[in-house]
């Protein structure tokens, strides 16, 4: 008989159980930011089921980069002001 492989979703949450003591030991601010974190990377999942060759983990942290970089990136273009032109 075949060997079933878990979905991406089995594995994300499986990696967000394995942080829970991690979790409980942050300070609530920190929880919440956690909190959202998990919520960004959530996201990703349709993409995170293609990258079979990396571990859960891994594509956990890369969705989460992911999306604090696109932040990073409007906050960029929010601030930027062009040159006065002569």
């Amino acid at each position: 008989m075949g060997r079933t492989l878990a979905t991406a979703n089995q594995l994300f949450q499986e990696e967000q159980a394995a942080l829970t003591r991690f979790r409980r030991a942050l300070r609530r601010e920190d929880q919440l930011v956690l909190d959202e974190l998990f919520a960004l990377a959530h996201r990703h999942l349709p993409a995170i089921s293609h990258a079979a060759h990396i571990s859960p983990f891994e594509t956990l942290l890369l969705s989460m980069l992911i999306e604090e970089h696109k932040a990073v990136l409007e906050l960029r273009c929010a601030s930027y002001k062009p040159p006065d032109s002569p």
